[in-house]
Order: C-alpha cells, then sequence, then structure tokens
C-alpha cells in the first residue's frame, strides 16, 4: 500500500472518528438540554458511569458515592420491582438489539428528600443472550407525579372538606354491603344533613355556610372508629359507614353524633353560629340489597326525620303499607304516562253559577283520565301522585292545550285553568300559554287562571311576575282554596287578584256549623272590602246555598248545583256581565 493511499485511510479513520464524536456530542448535549442523565450499568462488574447531567437531576454532588448498583440500589425507594429484578431476573433474552425496560422510583438526594425519576433503557446480553450491560436515561418526574396526586386526591376526596367524595363513599358502602352479605360483619349507614342550611346562606353568607359544612365533618370525623368511612355525599349532607354496628346500637350512635354537633357552636369568621344536623339511617344488609336502595332508605329516614324537627334521627324500618302506596304510585305514574302519550287526558266541565240568578257564567276545567277501557278515573286518583313524582307540568301542559282547543271551538264560554305551583314557573307552559293568547285575544278575555292559596303565601314576588303576564294580555286571575292557608290580604293586593274561591272545607256542613259560619261571613266582607268577587266551593243543598247568598257570597260550585261532565251545554254570560248583575 502506498503513502497516499495509508495517508487517505487515516484522513478517513479520523474523521469516522469525528464523526462519531460529533454524534456522540450531539446525543449528550440533546440529553443535557432537557435535564435527563444517561448512564451505562456494567452489570458483570457492576459497575454504574453516570453522564454529566446526573449530579443535578438526582441532586447527588459526588456520583462516586452511586458508582456500584449496590450503592445506587441502597437510595432507591420503589414498591415495584427493582431495576436488578427487571434486568437480571428477566426471562427474556437479547436477540441482538436488546430488550427494552421502563419503570419509576424514588431516589434519597443529599439532602434527605426524595425525587421522583423515570428509569428507561435496553439491556444488551452476552454470547448466551442473558444481561451484560445497560443503557438507559433518567428523567426528573417530580411535577408530573404531583399533578397525578393530585388527580387522584380530586377524584377521591371533597375538595371542600378534605372528606371522601361521593364516588369514593358509595364504593365504600359496596365494600360493606358485600362484606355484610358474606357474613363477615354487620353495618350501618348514616345520612346526616345540615338543618336549615339555607337560612345560613341568607343570614351570613355562602361563604360561612361553607365553615359550617367544614367544621361538621370534622366533628363527625372525631366520632368515627377505625374501619369506619365518612364522606360529604352531597351539598349539606354527609355518609357515615360504620363497620361491625348492629341495629340495636345505632339509635345511641345517632344521638351522639347529634349532640356533638348541637351542642357546640360553631365558630366561623362571622362569629359563632349554632347548627343542628338530622339523620337517617339503615341496618346492613337486612334491610338493603344493594348499595342504590340502601342509599335511597337511607334518604328516606332523613326525610322523615326532617319531617319531624330539627335535630332528629329516624332509622329506617321496613313497611308494607309503604310499599304498596310505593307500588300503587309507580302504576299510578305509569299510566298517567301512558294516557298522556296516547291522548286520553280529559277535560271534565263543572259549571260554576251566579248566587243571584242561578245561571252559569263560567266553567271551570277538571281533569280526568280516560282509561282503556273507556272508564273516567277522577282527578285525586292520580294527580297527587303526579305531584308527588313530578309529573304534575305535563298534565298541566296537557290541559291548557284541551283548555285552549276548547275556548278556540266554543266562543260561547269562559273556562277556569286550575295551575299547580310548579307550572307557575314553568317556563315552557307560560311561553305556549302566552304566545297562544297573545295571537288571539278573544281567548284571554274568556279566560281564569286559578292559583292556589299556598302558592301564593310562599312565592309572592315569583306571582308578580306571572300573574302581570296574563292580566296584561287580558285573562283574570283567581285565588283558589281561598282561607286554607291563611293569605293575608296584603299579599292579594300585591298580586292583583280578580277572585277569590272560599275554600269548600269551610262551606261543608256549613248550616250547622258556627265557626264556618263565622269565618265564611269574615272572608267575604274582607273581600268585598277589597272589591274582589267571591267564590264557594263544595256547595252541596239548598240551606248552604240560601245561607252563602245571604252572607254576599256572588258565584257558587259543588255537585248541588252542576256536577262536573265531559261535555259542555249551551251558551254562558262573562264574568263582567256577572259582576255587573251582582
Amino acid at each position: 500500500m502506498d503513502s497516499k493511499t495509508q495517508d487517505a485511510r487515516r484522513v478517513g479513520v479520523a474523521s469516522g472518528i469525528e464523526s462519531m464524536k460529533a454524534r456522540d456530542d450531539l446525543l449528550e448535549s440533546a440529553v443535557i438540554a432537557v435535564g435527563d442523565a444517561a448512564y451505562m450499568w456494567l452489570i458483570d462488574d457492576n459497575v454504574l458511569n453516570w453522564g454529566p447531567g446526573a449530579p443535578q437531576l438526582l441532586g447527588i454532588a459526588d456520583v462516586s458515592t452511586i458508582s456500584t448498583h449496590r450503592d445506587f440500589a441502597a437510595r432507591v425507594a420503589s414498591d415495584g420491582p427493582s431495576r436488578y429484578e427487571l434486568i437480571c431476573r428477566s426471562r427474556e433474552s437479547d436477540t441482538g438489539n436488546g430488550v427494552p425496560y421502563e419503570f419509576e422510583y424514588q431516589i434519597r438526594d443529599d439532602f434527605g428528600g426524595m425525587r421522583w425519576v423515570e428509569d428507561r433503557g435496553r439491556w444488551y446480553g452476552g454470547p448466551d443472550g442473558t444481561p451484560q450491560r445497560a443503557v438507559g436515561v433518567l428523567r426528573a418526574i417530580d411535577e408530573r407525579h404531583k399533578r397525578d396526586e393530585e388527580l387522584v386526591r380530586l377524584s377521591t376526596f371533597d375538595e371542600l372538606t378534605g372528606l371522601l367524595n361521593r364516588v369514593r363513599l358509595k364504593e365504600a358502602l359496596t365494600d360493606a354491603m358485600i362484606a355484610s352479605q358474606r357474613g363477615r360483619q354487620n353495618s350501618a349507614f348514616l345520612l346526616i344533613a345540615v338543618d336549615n342550611l339555607a337560612l345560613i346562606n341568607d343570614a351570613f353568607g355562602f361563604d360561612v355556610a361553607d365553615e359550617v359544612i367544614v367544621s361538621v365533618g370534622k366533628r363527625l370525623s372525631t366520632l368515627a372508629r377505625r374501619g369506619d368511612a365518612l364522606g360529604r355525599y352531597a351539598g349539606n349532607k354527609f355518609g357515615l359507614i360504620l363497620r361491625n354496628c348492629n341495629e340495636e346500637r345505632l339509635d345511641g350512635i345517632c344521638g351522639r353524633l347529634l349532640a356533638e354537633v348541637r351542642d357546640k357552636v360553631v365558630m366561623t369568621g362571622r362569629g359563632p353560629v349554632s347548627v343542628t344536623v338530622s339523620a337517617g339511617s339503615i341496618a346492613l344488609p337486612g334491610h338493603a340489597s344493594s348499595v342504590d336502595q340502601a342509599l335511597a332508605r337511607a334518604e328516606e329516614a332523613l326525610v322523615s326525620a326532617k319531617q319531624r324537627l330539627r335535630d332528629s334521627h329516624v332509622i329506617y324500618t321496613p313497611s308494607r303499607e309503604r310499599e304498596k302506596t310505593r307500588l300503587r304510585n309507580i302504576n299510578v305514574a305509569d299510566e298517567l304516562i301512558t294516557a298522556l302519550n296516547d291522548k286520553r287526558i280529559r277535560i271534565a266541565y263543572q259549571p260554576i253559577v251566579d248566587a243571584t240568578s242561578g245561571e252559569t257564567f263560567i266553567y271551570e276545567c277538571l281533569v280526568r283520565m280516560e282509561q282503556p277501557d273507556g272508564n273516567i278515573m277522577a282527578a285525586g286518583h292520580f294527580v297527587p301522585v303526579a305531584e308527588k313524582l313530578g309529573l304534575i307540568g305535563l298534565l298541566d301542559y296537557r290541559v291548557m292545550e284541551l283548555a285552549l282547543a276548547t275556548l278556540r271551538a266554543r266562543p260561547d264560554i269562559r273556562l277556569s285553568l286550575n295551575v299547580s305551583g310548579r307550572t307557575t314557573s314553568d317556563r315552557l307552559w307560560r311561553e305556549t300559554l302566552a304566545g297562544s293568547l297573545a295571537s288571539d285575544r278573544t281567548l284571554a278575555e274568556r279566560l281564569v287562571i286559578e292559583i292556589t292559596e299556598t302558592v301564593a303565601i310562599h312565592e309572592v314576588s315569583e306571582l308578580t311576575e306571572f300573574v302581570a303576564t296574563f292580566r296584561d294580555l287580558g285573562c283574570q286571575i283567581a285565588i283558589d282554596d281561598f282561607g286554607a292557608g291563611y293569605t293575608s290580604f296584603r299579599n292579594l293586593k300585591m298580586l292583583d287578584v280578580d277572585m277569590v274561591k272560599i275554600d269548600g272545607s269551610f262551606v261543608v256542613d256549613l248550616a250547622t256549623n258556627p265557626d264556618n259560619q263565622f269565618f265564611v261571613r269574615t272572608l267575604v266582607n274582607l273581600a268585598q272590602n277589597f272589591n274582589l268577587p267571591t267564590v264557594a266551593e263544595w256547595v252541596s243543598n239548598a240551606e248552604e246555598v240560601e245561607m252563602l247568598r245571604t252572607f254576599g257570597v256572588e258565584y257558587l260550585q259543588g255537585f248541588y248545583l252542576g256536577e262536573p261532565a265531559l261535555s259542555l251545554p249551551g251558551s254562558v254570560h262573562s264574568i263582567a256581565e256577572r259582576r255587573t248583575v251582582a
């Protein structure tokens, strides 16, 4: 080989070495730039060679202190398999491309702290394919672990109280019920609610209400035993799972819980607040076969406790009569939905007559359900169920549609339409009726909307807008069941109603009941002072007709004067005409 060829080869080799060095420098710079640290572990020699970024990443100033794998492993804390187990005890064999590995662990730094690192790389085998060396990179993942831990915390604990959240509480209840059903131990579930939290919100503000919730949670925690589980079930409700607790002990436990909250005021940022709680509890597994059933029955017991007084507790007990009622409600609700879909909801028209002339001047629309066999079901069989199960809005909407259709078909009649409390705030109902009346004002002039007195008492401010909307369209407004709730006449004046209907319970046995006579006379006199015509309901005989006419009642309604009918007879006069005659 001549000298030129040798020189060229030397240049080529040198160039290759330089190229490899440049590539290695580039890789090393990239690793350092992202804050990683490379290493090589010579397994047979038990030697660890570290790249330049190791001291900063690991917080270990002298990497010679971790130059062997044994020294390094002494600083590692991990619940999972170690690097030695992943590599040296691997069942895989290197076929030439190496075998990848990846895991996470904590390592102790020189300052006594622990740092999370991700360790990933490949190990390479010797001639027999068994591990001989490993090359890898460590990456700092403290921030990622903090984020992961925060996500776990948020998915497990309630942010306000630090107690278990609803999801985890239900999981803990599931575990307790499984253990109870397998016969290992009895348990119980308590649903505990802060009494009158809405009043605290109104009086002090939401921040104080939050302080109350946190304080109650802490007090309940002090009474929970090891193995029990306490969580925030909903806004003002806590769930407490008691392990190894039978039904006989529940009464005493509930009493202590209530006393723990009741006997000490809660110190808030705005001063002391007196707080009580009510509780509903259920023994498991005897009274529930599923978590959802346990929750529902504890809720039922809590509702019963709240219906008593503040600071009360009720233990769920099975009731055959209650289950029958519940089953009946479900069946009635199913019948109602089917009737709505099949358009079998009907209106029965009951006349309201002039007390002086005896002529009908308006018909009240009373809802009826036609059964598949053609029989007609009275409102009392299904309306209370509809109200209880939240179906009354659908029923009111259908009755409103039928009433509008009747007004269009019979321009000679006037109708009175009952509205439930829930429906007065139903935007769809209001907008549908208002739209129909706005497009044909003659409909509004022949429509009276009846609002029950109990709604008028509790929702005066909300009803003011409702009444104004429909009076502006031309409707008249009546208060139904007047006297049953003792509405103040100031509220009637605020609502600007046009008529009051005296509750029928004061008309029953009117001729023989002096108290009812006094009450009806008083109501009529007060109504006359406000120039409000009155209607007496449930009139049942001629003697009551004569007495009510003497008292000055202007309109009468009852089976004696006309039963509800599914069809309308001839024409009637208007309210305005009747009021003038009266």
